[in-house]
């Protein structure tokens, strides 16, 4: 029996389908589950139809990661940018974290 992550399930040919939006997933599931499915990709076993569904599903992931990593930047960057002194700011990118 093939066991996945909690954030995947498995169709009937195998293929692993993922039931988390990215942007609700913390950035190491993200990078877990696009791991997962850049070596299922290489394996060349996959349809066209599930490679293009797995694809596309790997863009939204390095979508949200990138959008992850930018904001945690963003964070050091306010962090190191306070004019010599040593106190923390508070970072609102407008939106609540999830």
């Amino acid at each position: 029996m093939l066991l996945l992550p909690p954030i995947l399930q498995a169709e009937p040919q195998g293929i692993a389908v993922a039931t988390k939006k990215p942007e609700n997933m913390d950035f190491e599931s993200a990078l877990a589950e696009l791991e997962s499915l850049v070596s299922q990709l290489e394996d060349g076993d996959l349809s066209l139809e599930q490679a293009l569904k797995s694809f596309e599903r790997g863009v939204q992931l390095v979508r949200a990661g990138q959008h992850r990593l930018a904001h945690a930047e963003q964070q050091v960057q306010m962090l190191l940018q306070q004019e010599g002194e040593e106190r923390l700011v508070a970072f609102n990118s407008g939106q609540e974290e999830r």
